[in-house]
């Protein structure tokens, strides 16, 4: 039944950061910060929209994602 309450919400998405941003550019710092990121190794739950979506493309390179 969870199940069907998160796909009518959108569903939702684990993020975890596992490359540093040192040496990234400004924009992909702040994209992110803006995902709740700010260590190596963090893990944020977060709704699964367009805007998300777009935000993890920019910095896939340094996130792992995974449904939640």
């Amino acid at each position: 039944m969870a199940t069907d309450a998160n796909a009518a919400e959108g569903g939702r998405l684990k993020v975890t950061q596992v490359g540093s941003p040192i040496g990234r550019t400004a924009d992909q710092r702040a994209t992110l910060v803006g995902l709740g990121l700010n260590k190596m190794h963090r893990s944020r739950v977060i709704q699964d929209t367009p805007a998300v979506r777009g935000m993890i493309r920019k910095v896939a390179h340094l996130v792992t994602v995974e449904p939640a």
